[in-house]
């Protein structure tokens, strides 16, 4: 490989400061100076160089110093980043120099080379052996990270001072601008991957005292191996005939609820059809979704589907996203199915917070001569009034989005409405009631979604004050008046005035956006508590991201050593360099303590796993199982080791 460097200050005029300049990911056309020539220029546009006093006489003397006969056909091949082309021009060279070059032949070289700068002259990709690749971006090597080749700080006087470099692989000249900066002097940095200490801000959340310092908190792992058994999971079809194997374009379904048995069938409460839900992958794309059946359903009417396709437009971190809605007869009878991005782990506000029949009391009549119970008390079975506003705030974003595109929920329930982790909510089962309730007589079905509108701000009202009762009993027309009473003792004043505010009907129309002022403040605690969970969860991750390339090091290594089936092949003797990863291995795991015992640290085997990854200079002494040898080398010459055999074999 050839390297040199040209001033770019110099070719200000030239062919090649205006052609590499700004192309294909070297810098943006706004950086560049120059602008890009195009292949269909006139020749005025394009002068002849001076051989002895132009800038680019010493790129001329290169093509000079060639001597090829007449009939020869050279390949002048110009490498653009991420452009390739190839030129061939018959010339005749006398003694070497351009002097004696015919003009009309330099004429139709310099053509030949202008006309391949351009991305459209470009037979095929950059290959890779192309250094242009390996530039273009200043990610470091995860290997041997060394901040100090891209934490400069760039000038704007240094912005303008790029160097073209030139270097020749194969053959082949590259041309490319170096903006890689200097590096940083007296700025000192690990030579391999170390752990770094729990983030400041996250260690003043006061974790738990006992949480893991390599991994992932406990509790978020174990949500996560959840989720994970739940995609996975599949129904045996010898003991469940009744579901089918597959349905339109989905495969592997999995019940989400119980399935009653055919005679005890009974109509949802919401929709007024029978339903199931289930879990399948799709075969389309091998992704896991949520079909909701409607059974024995006919759908007699396609026009429908128009408001089917904006539903599919919604997309709201609040909402289950709709993804596509089909009949089918495959559970053998007429039934309509909605497809619904797949959640797992997640349940519904109703399981998890109105399904306690003693909750129910404070609103259930008394018998006779019975006192009446005194109200519960915000902590002591009522829910803190900071979970129910997260609530609103998530529910009142996804009603802003939905009212926004010209739909309406229409499905604001408890039962309706999923919960995943601690405080997520998302809005199920949306446009379910847009394809039941499709009024073919109906010429325009946009006029009507003002009222349902209206109507969603009345169920959200009704969702807050039963959260806030933690009872549905208290939604109900004759408990209407002890609920409030409950809310005005336990809540403040803002809850109470925005449960009245929704529940109340007006004479005008109102909209979701009447209610922000009343959460007012709020919204910032709970985008705060949302920005801190991301810190912890982005902390729990910084422990986790290095174990992938651990375990990759760990599969070459348990690949490479003992394996006594191959004795007698002398690729796989454990001589040489399978002897010294043989000997490390033996370092990493099997190390005793002065009495003898097995010695397991596992900060020993990361940070010997880690040196041997970047290859540092330090030395370590590999003792033989016999304890007669004693071989000292270096992580670098174990890595130089793996990676000789890795490429022998893979």
């Amino acid at each position: 490989m050839e390297g040199g460097t040209l001033s770019d200050a110099n070719l200000t005029n030239s062919y090649f400061s205006s052609s590499f300049i700004g192309v294909n990911g070297f810098g943006s056309p706004a950086e560049s100076k120059y602008s890009i020539m195009q292949s269909s220029f006139p020749l005025p546009l394009c002068p002849l160089p001076d051989p002895g006093n132009s800038p680019m006489s010493s790129l001329f003397s290169d093509f000079g110093a060639l001597s090829i006969s007449q009939r020869r056909k050279v390949s002048t091949t110009t490498q653009v980043p991420g452009v390739v082309v190839n030129q061939r021009e018959e010339f005749e060279l006398l003694g070497g120099k351009w002097s004696n070059l015919n003009p009309s032949v330099v004429v139709r070289l310099w053509m030949s080379l202008s006309a391949g700068s351009t991305p459209l002259h470009s037979p095929k990709i950059t290959p890779q052996t192309s250094p242009a690749p390996r530039r273009r971006s200043h990610t470091p090597n995860p290997n041997n990270p060394n901040p100090a080749n891209y934490m400069v700080p760039t000038s704007v006087s240094d912005q303008g001072a790029h160097i073209i470099q030139k270097e020749t692989v194969g053959g082949t000249t590259y041309f490319y601008t170096d903006n890689t900066p200097a590096p940083m002097a007296g700025m000192v940095f690990p030579t391999y991957h170390i752990y770094p200490p729990t983030a400041p801000h996250v260690a003043y959340m006061q974790p738990k005292a006992n949480a893991p310092s390599f991994f992932m908190a406990d509790e978020l792992r174990q949500e996560l191996i959840n989720r994970h058994l739940i995609t996975m999971a599949q129904l045996d079809q010898s003991e469940n005939t009744g579901v089918p194997s597959e349905v339109d374009s989905y495969h592997s379904l999995f019940p989400l609820e119980p399935v009653p048995p055919p005679n005890r069938l009974q109509k949802n409460s919401n929709f007024s059809y029978i339903t199931s839900c289930y879990k399948a992958v799709n075969s389309k794309d091998d992704l896991p979704y949520c079909l909701r059946r409607i059974h024995g359903f006919r759908l007699v009417n396609t026009k429908c589907m128009m408001l089917v396709d904006m539903w599919k437009k919604i997309q709201h971190s609040n909402s289950v996203t709709l993804r596509e809605v089909f009949t089918t007869k495959a559970f053998g009878d007429h039934s309509l199915v909605f497809s619904y991005d797949f959640h797992a782990g997640a349940e519904t506000m109703f399981s998890r917070h109105f399904n306690d029949p003693a909750a129910d009391s404070y609103f259930t009549k008394r018998k006779w001569g019975q006192h009446e119970p005194p109200p519960p008390r915000q902590h002591a079975g009522l829910l803190p009034e900071s979970l129910i506003w997260a609530y609103i705030v998530q529910l009142s974003s996804a009603l802003r989005t939905i009212h926004t595109a010209g739909l309406a929920c229409r499905v604001m329930d408890p039962s309706k409405i999923l919960i995943t982790g601690k405080t997520r909510l998302r809005v199920n089962c949306v446009g379910v009631f847009d394809v039941l309730t499709f009024d073919n007589s109906q010429t325009n079905h946009v006029t009507l979604m003002p009222q349902y509108q209206q109507a969603d701000l009345i169920s959200l009202g009704k969702v807050v004050l039963a959260l806030a009762c933690n009872s549905l009993a208290g939604i109900q027309r004759e408990n209407l008046q002890k609920a409030m009473e409950l809310v005005s003792i336990n809540y403040s004043s803002d809850l109470k005035n925005l449960i009245l505010y929704l529940l109340t009907e007006q004479s005008r129309l109102r909209s979701v956006n009447d209610i922000m002022p009343m959460i007012g403040a709020r919204f910032y605690t709970q985008l705060d508590a949302s920005q801190m969970r991301n810190d912890v969860i982005e902390e729990d991750l910084a422990k986790e991201v290095q174990n992938g390339r651990l375990f990759r090091l760990l599969a070459k290594l348990g690949t490479i050593n003992e394996r006594p089936e191959f004795q007698k092949d002398h690729t796989w003797s454990e001589t040489g360099d399978r002897y010294l990863l043989k000997l490390f291995r033996d370092h990493l795991f099997h190390q005793v303590t002065e009495a003898g015992t097995p010695w397991i640290d596992l900060s020993h085997i990361v940070s010997c796993l880690n040196k041997l990854d970047a290859g540092v200079p330090e030395k370590i002494s590999l003792v033989s199982r016999d304890e007669k040898s004693v071989l000292v080398v270096t992580y670098s010459d174990l890595k130089r080791s793996q990676h000789i055999i890795n490429t022998a074999h893979y």
